[in-house]
C-alpha cells in the first residue's frame, strides 16, 4: 500500500473528435511548466469544490475554444511522471460541436489527425497508455 502522506494529483484529459473521426491534438508552449513542446490533450487539474464534468468542459473551452457534447468518460490511467509524482487521469472521449479551434496561451500549435498518429508524438505516458486502450477497444 503507499503511504498516506504521499500526495496524488487528479488530472482530466479528453479526446475531442470532429466529424469524419480525427481527434485533436494541441502541443504545449515553449513556456509550459512541465513537458515544453510536448503534445498533449486538452484538460488539466480541478478547481478546489469543482464538479468533475463541469472541470473538464471548462477546461476544454478554455484550452480550445471548443464546445463539446457526447461527453463520456473513457478510462482512467494513474502512474508517476518524470517528476516521480503519483497522477490519476481520468480521460473522456466527447464530439466537438465544430472544429473552430482557439488556442490559449499554454498551447502553440495543433493538429486534427488519427489515433495511430498521435501515438508517433511526443507525449506523456499516461496520455500514450490511455490512446493505445482506446483503440484496442
Amino acid at each position: 500500500m503507499g503511504n498516506k502522506d504521499e500526495k496524488i494529483w487528479v488530472s482530466q484529459k479528453a479526446i475531442i473528435f470532429r466529424e469524419g473521426g480525427k481527434a485533436l491534438a494541441i502541443r504545449r508552449s515553449k513556456t509550459a511548466p512541465s513537458r515544453p513542446l510536448k503534445w498533449d490533450l486538452p484538460g488539466g487539474t480541478f478547481g478546489s469544490g469543482e464538479e468533475a464534468k463541469e472541470s473538464i468542459i471548462r477546461e476544454i473551452k478554455e484550452e480550445t475554444g471548443l464546445a463539446v457534447k457526447n461527453l463520456k468518460v473513457a478510462d482512467v490511467v494513474s502512474g508517476f511522471n518524470d517528476m516521480n509524482e503519483f497522477w490519476v487521469s481520468i480521460f473522456y472521449t466527447a464530439k466537438a460541436i465544430d472544429d473552430k479551434v482557439a488556442l490559449s496561451y499554454e498551447h502553440d500549435d495543433f493538429k486534427w489527425m488519427t489515433l495511430d498518429e498521435f501515438l508517433q508524438l511526443e507525449t506523456s505516458s499516461r496520455i500514450k497508455k490511455f490512446v493505445e486502450n482506446l483503440l484496442k477497444q
